[in-house]
């Protein structure tokens, strides 16, 4: 995943997406929960953990439906193209657990952490 990037306009998904945002704790999983609690059972490290979910919040509002209209960024960490995501499932376009260990593992090769992404991404507005 080196070199790599996810690339999205300031405001993420907001500029275009075409699904509609769901509610933060909304997203299911395939063990029934929110893609959020699991997202921080999968991380482990609350810091960590809120970085990872400021950039979900920004890039897909936690819809791991989510597609960009103009770049077709898709899933809550907006992959692009969104089928990079089958290297960590075949599920990927619709379990966000499977989208939760993409991003990590690219936000982990690409710039060491969530934290570390979420600080690029303040700078820049994308990741």
């Amino acid at each position: 995943m080196a070199g790599a990037a996810v690339l999205l306009s300031v405001g993420g998904v907001a500029a275009g997406a075409t699904s509609a945002m769901a509610a933060p704790s909304a997203a299911p999983t395939s063990a029934g929960g929110s893609a959020q609690d699991t997202a921080r059972q999968m991380i482990g490290d609350e810091a960590q953990f809120q970085c990872f979910s400021n950039i979900v919040s920004h890039e897909s509002g936690w819809n791991p439906s989510a597609t960009n209209a103009s770049s077709g960024a898709y899933g809550l960490v907006q992959a692009l193209p969104g089928s990079k995501m089958a290297s960590a499932g075949s599920d990927w376009q619709t379990n966000a657990s499977t989208q939760i260990k993409w991003g990590m593992d690219y936000m982990n090769s690409r710039y060491g952490s969530p934290c570390g992404a979420w600080s690029f991404w303040q700078a820049n507005s994308w990741y």
